[in-house]
């Protein structure tokens, strides 16, 4: 299956918001029930080494899958983001085992 990046970015001062939903955004991630699968994700950090967004690595059957997954993210719901991009992706090198 095809690799996307998807990348948001939060909205500025928002992380009361990013952390009351933060639960509920870490178990769609981890849900099995959907047909896009998350490999790799984390927090964007700020200066500060607050969060202020996310980039997902995710497997899914298209982009169109990709999208509808951002869209129904409890990050996404609830007003967090400034931005969401997603962009086809793969994977050149990878030493994230080691």
């Amino acid at each position: 299956m095809p690799l996307f990046v998807i990348s948001y970015i939060d909205r500025p001062n928002s992380l009361p918001l990013r952390m009351a939903n933060r639960e509920a955004h870490l178990a769609y991630g981890h849900a099995d029930d959907k047909p896009v699968k998350v490999k790799l994700g984390g927090p964007y950090l700020d200066e500060k080494g607050d969060m202020a967004g996310s980039l997902l690595i995710v497997e899914a059957p298209d982009k169109a899958a990709a999208v509808a997954f951002t869209e129904t993210d409890p990050y996404v719901t609830c007003g967090l983001m400034q931005s969401v991009e997603v962009r086809p992706f793969r994977v050149t090198k990878n030493n994230m085992g080691e």
